[in-house]
């Protein structure tokens, strides 16, 4: 049992390591950062923000890959950054960074 709770905090702090790794690399940070508001929002406050709805998920992957404005201002976001395989790992991670 405490193999397997080790287990899995390795696997979460590798995941959020490798998509934060995804994000440098597909340009995110340029504009968004964990805690503070840059160009587009801090994705702390997009957590918030999406905290309990169900369709965020799938709204926010059509976001990254397609782009979008209005929400966070009117600064638009680029979108085809991003495959959609790709936004869905980084809209998993900012989704579960409200803490």
């Amino acid at each position: 049992m405490k193999n397997t709770i080790i287990a899995m905090v390795l696997m979460a702090s590798v995941s959020a390591h490798a998509s934060q790794e995804l994000a440098t690399a597909k340009g995110c940070m340029s504009c968004h950062a964990m805690d503070n508001q840059l160009v587009g929002p801090a994705y702390r406050d997009v957590a918030k923000k999406y905290a309990g709805d169900k369709t965020a998920e799938d709204k926010l992957v059509q976001k990254v890959v397609r782009g979008g404005s209005g929400v966070w201002g009117a600064m638009p976001m680029p979108g085809g950054l991003a495959t959609e395989a790709e936004a869905k790992i980084l809209v998993k991670w900012i989704l579960g960074a409200k803490k």
